[in-house]
């Protein structure tokens, strides 16, 4: 078997494509309603250190969830199909969650394809990417009641998004860390179809460089709400917090309309937001 060190694939990419995240306020799978009732609120410090790895486990083919999947904190990067190091749209992900799956204790390394897909609601948690693909998850369920829940975890290195809103629904991001990314949370802007999304990101941990941390689509019905923002090493406030765009169907690229609260779409204050 040869050296995982020469696995190791380093990726960049150009900020050029532009999809969307968005999210709610509740909680499935293995979190259920009553963790996400407990902590949505807290004011704990997300940031904590990152987990070692447990073990390495080559994924040479997308690893299907139903149910719970705990990873054990073992190190899953791509091999063969999932193995290149190219930034194209429409990759293959490591992880298909189908509707109600979670997925927990899994630490992503590079080479991580297009992270992890959710097909309806489902939880993350505790879940760490090491070096985002194309991106490090992407919801993709189509009623307005699926809800996705992240809860913990961390991510690095994403050249552009994150968590990619694709479908319909809500999105809780609750005790994260991200940092050097270009957008944590981006509602997609030219999905060919398109939804309201809602969005919730608390108590967060953000470290620059980064530039935005929500996307929504206003002329969708979107909102995003931000609590317990912490944002390191931006002494400049170069992030922006939340982005309003005008969405379309066509593929062309959204327009952005303004960026800050508006007290409709983003729903936060200055308060909620503080500077490390």
């Amino acid at each position: 078997m040869t050296p995982r060190a020469t696995k190791r694939v380093r990726h960049r990419r150009g900020l050029t494509k532009r999809r969307a995240v968005v999210g709610g306020i509740a909680a499935l799978g293995m979190t259920g309603a009553a963790l996400v009732t407990s902590t949505m609120m807290s004011t704990a410090g997300a940031a904590t250190a990152w987990p070692e790895a447990k073990g390495e486990k080559p994924t040479s083919k997308t690893i299907e969830v139903s149910g719970t999947y705990d990873g054990g904190l073992k190190r899953h990067y791509g091999t063969g199909d999932l193995g290149g190091d190219g930034q194209d749209e429409g990759q293959d992900p490591i992880f298909k969650l189908k509707d109600g799956a979670v997925l927990k204790n899994v630490i992503l390394g590079s080479p991580a394809a297009d992270g992890v897909h959710c097909q309806g609601s489902c939880t993350l948690q505790n879940v760490w990417w090491e070096d985002v693909g194309e991106d490090a998850a992407t919801f993709k369920g189509t009623s307005a009641g699926s809800t996705y829940t992240v809860y913990g975890g961390g991510a690095k290195k994403a050249d552009d998004k994150v968590f990619q809103f694709n479908g319909a629904g809500k999105l809780v991001v609750t005790k994260f860390q991200v940092s050097d990314f270009g957008k944590l949370v981006r509602a997609c802007g030219n999905c060919s179809k398109q939804y309201q999304r809602n969005i919730i990101v608390n108590d967060v941990d953000i470290t620059a460089p980064g530039k935005s941390i929500v996307g929504i689509n206003t002329n969708y019905g979107d909102t995003a709400a931000l609590r317990n923002i912490r944002i390191h090493g931006d002494s400049g406030k170069k992030i922006a917090t939340c982005d309003r765009f005008t969405g379309n169907n066509t593929g062309a690229e959204p327009p952005k309309t303004g960026t800050g609260p508006d007290g409709k779409y983003c729903k936060f204050t200055a308060s909620d937001i503080s500077y490390k």
